[in-house]
């Protein structure tokens, strides 16, 4: 049987490290206000991976860059370890959609650039980040420009960059979406295989509800227009995880709920079949 919570707020953790408190989000235009965000509560706990689930314009990036502290709410609160964030912070590391590496430098020196903007010393997360790109299997190109990398490559930088100065909370924003099918999979089971080593708390947006299901300890589903959260669900497999899951009726069940919620959410709109998609809903 799924774990599946229906409330939009039944998880609760008992001590988060993030809590998300009836959080809205308008932004005013000359034409007129338009509200992005309506409410969203949520509570993750340390070392819990979440993701963000919905159709592109849901506003599951909106929240996301409220949490990294670019954007303000307009109503309610975001506190990381009981602190509200209201500016970008040390202790979150974020990654996006492109790899945005500073094409004239190597990779490992794309590493170690949060570590220079922080005035930290240079010797002791050279070390780290030769360990962070050795377990992305890039030893053999740390001293390579961005451009003699694959795409897929790049974002292994990016995240090896993201956890150089050993943040608290790790923000992704669909930061596999632009990669082919066959290097999108790759790169879910480098994330796994990352985060089973470094432990990290991580929040993940994706319109992908196979990579959501896959990758998260809990699913967020957002929906509606101005948005919601439509359902929090526990993923129900164990870790660490490999492909096979996917070929398994419980990880069909768990994609189905997850599908018809979205759907729900929005009139119906993703009712085309996901096997005609990949599984994602755009």
């Amino acid at each position: 049987m799924l774990a599946i919570q229906p409330a939009p707020n039944s998880v609760v953790a008992a001590s988060p490290l993030v809590s998300v408190n009836n959080v809205q989000k308008t932004y005013f235009t000359r034409q007129a206000p338009v509200q992005a965000v309506a409410s969203a509560s949520v509570n993750i706990a340390r070392g819990e991976f979440v993701s963000l689930l919905g159709p592109s314009g849901c506003g599951k990036s909106t929240l996301l860059m409220m949490m990294a502290g670019l954007e303000r709410p307009t109503g309610g609160s975001i506190l990381l370890g009981g602190s509200e964030i209201k500016e970008p912070r040390r202790d979150i590391g974020i990654i996006f959609q492109d790899a945005t590496l500073l094409p004239w430098k190597s990779a490992i020196e794309n590493v170690l650039f949060p570590v220079r903007i922080l005035k930290l010393p240079i010797e002791p997360y050279r070390r780290r980040a030769r360990e962070l790109l050795a377990l992305v299997g890039l030893s053999d190109f740390e001293n390579k420009k961005p451009a003699q990398l694959s795409g897929g490559m790049r974002q292994r930088v990016a995240i090896c960059r993201a956890l150089i100065h050993d943040p608290d909370i790790l923000l992704m924003d669909e930061p596999f979406s632009a990669l082919d099918a066959i290097t999108r999979d790759q790169m879910n089971v480098a994330l796994s295989e990352i985060l089973e080593t470094y432990k990290k708390t991580v929040i993940f947006v994706t319109h992908s509800i196979r990579e959501a299901a896959f990758l998260s300890d809990r699913v967020v589903v957002m929906g509606g227009r101005p948005s919601t959260i439509m359902l929090d669900m526990k993923m129900p497999f164990e870790r660490p995880r490999r492909f096979e899951i996917e070929e398994t009726s419980e990880f069909a069940g768990v994609c189905r709920q997850l599908r018809l919620t979205i759907e729900g959410a929005h009139g119906g709109q993703a009712s085309q079949p996901p096997a005609a998609r990949g599984g994602v809903i755009e």
